[in-house]
């Protein structure tokens, strides 16, 4: 099935390098990370849901771009979001109708910034929804 016109349009917005390291929230299965992942060269996108059902569709449907080292998959919540020992930092996080980020679920703003805050390098970028938002805040759903 090929992407919607809007997740289509929201990627092709993503100021993406060749080389960046790429975390997606929310990645359901695993569509736009593979758009991303198609973008990429040396580096690497890793697309996260807390869904279980997400992650295995995303894995399922990404078997070329995983086997490249381009991309990974792996189910986590949003606020509990660590990076791996010796996982580097992200230059670029996006995410879409996240409720933690879209303001649905304001409760989860705070855990998630301050997951995203040790996850991000210097200088990282985050895209909610196709508007960017700094890392400090304030995000959409304050």
């Amino acid at each position: 099935m090929p992407p919607s016109p809007r997740l289509l349009a929201i990627v092709d917005a993503l100021p993406l390098r060749p080389d960046m390291r790429v975390l997606e929230l929310g990645c359901g299965p695993g569509v736009a990370a593979r758009l991303v992942a198609a973008r990429l060269t040396t580096g690497h996108i890793l697309a996260t849901d807390r869904s279980a059902t997400a992650i295995a569709q995303a894995t399922a449907g990404s078997a070329a771009e995983i086997a490249s080292g381009r991309m990974s998959v792996r189910q986590v919540a949003a606020e509990e979001f660590v990076r791996a020992p010796g996982e580097d930092p992200y230059d670029l996080v996006f995410a879409n109708r996240v409720g933690a980020l879209d303001g649905r679920r304001p409760d989860l703003a705070v855990p998630v910034r301050a997951r995203l805050a040790e996850a991000a390098g210097p200088g990282a970028r985050l895209f909610v929804d196709g508007r960017e938002y700094s890392m400090m805040g304030p995000w959409p759903s304050q």
